[in-house]
């Protein structure tokens, strides 16, 4: 049997109970400007100096400060006169905007759109569908009509995928050589991050993101420097429009914002379009096959809940998805990080 004279199980509920409060915190230092100013300002800085420069309140700023030096995203040095509040190096990293392994904008993206939506999760547990319609009072019938349902928030979409690349990107890239791979098909490739790092691993390849309109719209205007000749863009719609032939394709957190019947609808027709001999590459937080965990990828299932018509998978469930496309040899490497790589090949 299992011990459990060493668990704590009051404590470890309060625990639970304050992660709401934990990330709340790390996303209001960001959205105020702490982690900025301390890192433009050069030096350590009071909580009065601070509160003055952001506009805050010197009792609700020095309050948010040392909650932040207790998660460790700040460090204060004590003085005889007063506290000095300073960066530690995670938050310089990425918690400034101007790094550029900065996760802000996913932080924001989290804290303004995707938390409103999980205001909502027993709704959508007990319905079994996305909450826009709650949260915002949009239809929920098209998740991504949803989501991009205004420029500022699809531009906040594309921004935080793009800050989550930036340091998963060349994980799930590297998990196999596609330098075999010279044209290869980004699809749903948003802001392009993913297809910078595959052109910067692999030189030799060029990238087309495959996108909506508006979205390769902003991709070009915001994210992806007209010099970057090695990607290009095609504006459309993966499961309305027709999928050029190319010799690898990317589905990077695709299919898991879709049902099983629109994942082999969209396989089949990524089948199809492939040249013989190439493959397609899934990038997906795979859950354990007996689905106890990683925790993360089980939270990131109950976002796919409250947010899309999806969910995350096994590995043995997206190698039957592509199987029942028709591609065979399917490899599968877990990473260690947020999300691994399923290969497929034609």
């Amino acid at each position: 049997m299992d011990s459990t004279e060493d668990l704590d199980y009051p404590q470890t509920i309060l625990q639970y109970n304050s992660g709401f409060l934990v990330s709340k915190v790390m996303f209001t230092a960001c959205e105020l400007g702490v982690f900025d100013l301390l890192l433009e300002s050069g030096e350590p800085l009071s909580s009065d100096a601070i509160a003055a420069r952001l506009g805050a309140s010197t009792t609700g700023m020095e309050r948010l400060l040392d909650a932040c030096v207790g998660l460790k995203l700040l460090a204060v040095d004590l003085t005889q006169e007063r506290a000095l509040y300073r960066n530690t190096e995670i938050s310089n990293i990425y918690l400034t905007k101007s790094s550029p392994r900065s996760q802000y904008h996913i932080m924001m993206y989290y804290s303004n759109t995707v938390y409103l939506c999980w205001h909502y999760l027993a709704d959508a547990v007990r319905e079994g569908r996305n909450q826009y319609e709650r949260a915002f009072g949009v239809s929920s019938e098209d998740p991504f009509g949803a989501m991009y349902r205004s420029e500022e928030e699809m531009l906040k979409f594309m921004a935080g995928q793009n800050s989550v690349w930036s340091i998963c990107g060349r994980d799930v890239l590297a998990a196999f050589d596609l330098s075999p791979f010279r044209q290869i098909y980004d699809l749903g490739g948003g802001g392009g991050a993913l297809a910078r790092e595959c052109v910067s691993l692999y030189p030799n390849s060029t990238v087309t993101i495959y996108d909506l309109p508006k979205v390769v719209q902003v991709a070009k205007e915001q994210f992806v420097p007209p010099e970057e000749h090695r990607i290009t863009f095609h504006e459309g719609d993966f499961f309305n429009n027709s999928i050029p032939e190319a010799e690898l394709y990317i589905l990077s957190k695709i299919l898991h914002d879709w049902d099983d019947d629109k994942c082999r609808q969209l396989l089949a027709k990524v089948y199809k379009a492939c040249k013989p001999g190439g493959g397609v590459l899934l990038v997906e937080s795979l859950l354990n096959e007996d689905k106890s965990g990683p925790l993360e990828t089980q939270l990131y299932s109950m976002n796919m809940l409250v947010q899309t018509e999806g969910r995350e998978r096994t590995a043995a469930e997206y190698s039957k998805l592509l199987e029942a496309a028709g591609f065979g040899e399917i490899q599968v490497k877990r990473t260690g990080k947020l999300y691994d790589a399923v290969l497929g090949r034609k």
